[in-house]
């Protein structure tokens, strides 16, 4: 038998095998459609008339290669262009996703005699990242800024030193305490780098995310946006300095050897850039929710991802088999996504989701 089949079998037995599934139609509590850009009927017709109007220009259906070789073109430069203004930051650079955009990032910026400290609740995509990159790796406990600091205090002093966080981390929806880390991080002179990707289009003026409801985007080395959640459609683009955006194409291999993104992806990101800045009454009805949500228990976080604690994957899968029986689609999160025994239920509210709904959902929890 091969190691993998064993490893199969394995997860198999502590039930936690992952396998595809097709959602039926249920109240949406799970997906990372924020704002419904990705359902919504407006957002399509604008793509359909976008990429209309630009086909003639580009190369069709498909880009037909690298950004390096073929896949180039101005819609997609000004799009950076366009991207990293709204956002405050000199330049941008395009990738396919946002796990690309993170690996690549920290595998061109990083090496070895640097550092990079992250926290423990990052995503996988910074995980994979930091490996690549072959830096001294630190990870400190979530969002414990002591514990940053003494990393900060003990680690190398002679290569370049990186602090990597997400504004709003997914499994349970809390915020970095970005004020503060930023602090710390120019005290000791290293450089932050901060993951947006459940921020964006959700918080922040105009939806431009935490670092600018903070107004800390001077202070950011670089900021990861996705296009894949509220924005409603697929990519990512990661922001900083022209010098930033240099290293990128010469170095992140994730970008380096990869086919660009079509034109329709390219139409769709700006479509969705023309959108929700303006959503406002959309971000305040999800705020409004959330609130509601943390009416029934103050221990809930401030955003729109919520997790509730069910300890043991049989028991948690159970539960949302029972959510799913009363309508809702909600999802469990299950080791080793998570830590054995922090197994969670994760809610994810949206701006097209109703009060009713909501009430609806949290009797079922009672029940």
């Amino acid at each position: 038998m091969l190691n993998f089949e064993k490893k199969i079998i394995k997860r198999q037995r502590s039930e936690n095998l992952r396998g595809l599934q097709i959602t039926p139609p249920l109240i949406d509590f799970s997906s990372n459609d924020y704002l419904g850009l990705a359902r919504s009927p407006e957002m399509f017709k604008a793509v359909i008339q976008e990429w209309a109007t630009q086909s003639g220009q580009l190369n069709g259906l498909g880009s037909t290669g690298s950004r390096l070789l073929t896949g180039n073109s101005l819609y997609a430069q000004n799009l950076e262009d366009r991207i990293a203004s709204f956002h405050g930051y000199e330049s941008g650079l395009l990738f396919n996703c946002g796990y690309m955009a993170n690996v690549g990032l920290l595998s061109a910026i990083a090496d070895e005699g640097d550092t990079i400290i992250f926290d423990t609740g990052v995503h996988a995509s910074t995980c994979d990242g930091i490996r690549l990159s072959r830096a001294t790796a630190l990870p400190f406990k979530h969002n414990d800024l002591d514990h940053l600091e003494n990393r900060l205090k003990n680690c190398s002093a002679q290569g370049d030193r990186f602090v990597c966080i997400d504004s709003i981390y997914s499994t349970d929806g809390s915020c970095a305490p970005l004020i503060d880390i930023c602090h710390l991080t120019k005290r000791y002179g290293a450089h932050l780098i901060v993951d947006e990707a459940h921020a964006i289009g959700a918080r922040g003026p105009e939806g431009r995310g935490l670092v600018a409801e903070y107004n800390l985007t001077t202070h950011i080395f670089a900021q990861i946006v996705t296009f894949g959640k509220a924005l409603g459609t697929q990519g990512a683009i990661v922001l900083g300095s022209n010098t930033l955006k240099q290293a990128l194409i010469n170095f992140a291999t994730s970008y380096i050897y990869t086919t660009a993104l079509p034109l329709q992806m390219l139409a769709a990101i700006k479509c969705s850039y023309d959108l929700f800045p303006k959503m406002k009454n959309e971000r305040q009805h999800l705020h409004n929710l959330i609130r509601f949500f943390r009416t029934h228990n103050a221990r809930y976080s401030n955003t729109h991802i919520q997790s509730i604690p069910v300890t043991g994957n049989a028991n948690i899968k159970n539960a949302a088999l029972n959510l799913k029986i009363e309508g809702f689609d909600v999802r469990p999160l299950l080791s080793p996504t998570v830590r054995r025994g922090h197994e969670v239920l994760r809610i994810c509210l949206h701006a097209f989701n109703t009060k009713h709904e909501l009430i609806s959902l949290l009797q079922s929890f009672n029940r």
